[in-house]
């Protein structure tokens, strides 16, 4: 039975046709009116359309970022598009011809790994997104965890340093500002300006505009750099301090990382781990997670969001 995964972004929209194994059939992509919820609403109905056209469609799943109430298909806020208070299904009714749901972006994608990529065969994990900010999911005995008002496991707002660096949140000190790749960026250009270690210095010096770019770094990183690992093992020290705190509310049994900056593989998986045995309670007497990448890349989102769209026909 197949299923359409929509995933919003501020620069495009994607779509894909979804079997029941989560592999993808069928794709589209559109720019993404960003500025005009109004234009949103009719890209997506549209793009659904030309999916479903060829195609026995149960379902429709949206993803998009920010805070987004799945039962009432309410979007709070969405920070790269302007909807505030949105009634997102509402608007939709009469668009699209097919039962829809609206999901948190990073919520789809943790989904979409627990059922098709790094999270299979386990039932409770936390997944986090480590790109220019940090998202997350929480899966709990199989079920994913949304909160009482659909706004859950936006763990990149914990913080861990109070009072610590501003956040486009409000507050201070929240992880996405330490565990992030604008973070990874900030820790090579500040070991560049204090005289460098490996090649971060000359790599800064060569780079457009002075500061290096994250591409340059994951570039240093496949080199064995000692300057980039260096900033990949603080950035990895902070995720770790993070993780440990959410296991010893959750308890899963595995870390997902996904997002751009986890393509830098295993210097980061082992970087993370340090920093969460580093600040684990009570080490040593209960198992420990284990720390996995996430398999789907980009396609985890509607994967994801396709999938909890047609379980909700079939009543899972």
């Amino acid at each position: 039975m197949y299923a359409i995964g929509i995933d919003i972004g501020g620069t495009k929209i994607g779509g894909a046709v979804v079997d029941e194994s989560g592999a993808i059939i069928a794709q589209d992509r559109v720019p993404s009116p960003a500025a005009h919820a109004d234009q949103m609403e009719d890209a997506v109905a549209a793009m659904i359309t030309r999916l479903s056209a060829s195609y026995e469609v149960c379902a429709a799943g949206v993803a998009a970022a920010g805070f987004v109430n799945s039962k009432t298909g309410v979007i709070y806020y969405a920070p790269n598009i302007q909807w505030r208070e949105e009634p997102f299904l509402d608007e939709m009714r009469g668009r699209v011809d097919l039962p829809l749901l609206v999901e948190n972006d990073a919520n789809a994608a943790g989904w979409g790994e627990f059922r098709f990529g790094a999270g299979r065969g386990v039932g409770d994990m936390v997944m986090l997104t480590i790109g220019t900010g940090v998202g997350g999911a929480i899966i709990g005995d199989g079920r994913l965890f949304r909160g009482g008002f659909g706004a859950g496991a936006e763990l990149g707002h914990m913080r861990v340093v109070p009072g610590g660096l501003p956040c486009g949140c409000g507050m201070r000190g929240c992880i996405e500002q330490y565990g992030s790749g604008r973070a990874l960026q900030r820790f090579a250009n500040d070991l560049a300006d204090a005289g460098g270690i490996g090649s971060v210095l000359a790599a800064r010096r060569a780079a457009d505009g002075g500061d290096l770019s994250g591409q340059a770094i994951a570039d240093l990183v496949a080199k064995n750099d000692p300057g980039a690992l260096a900033a990949v093992r603080e950035l990895g020290g902070w995720i770790g301090q993070a993780c440990a705190s959410l296991d010893a509310i959750l308890d899963p049994e595995v870390f997902i990382l996904g997002g751009g900056v986890a393509q830098l593989g295993d210097p980061l998986l082992g970087a993370v781990r340090a920093g969460f045995l580093a600040s684990l309670p009570a080490r040593g007497y209960h198992p420990e997670p284990t720390f996995r990448t996430a398999l789907l890349g980009n396609r985890a989102g509607a994967a994801g969001v396709a999938d909890l769209a047609r379980l909700s026909v079939q009543g899972d």
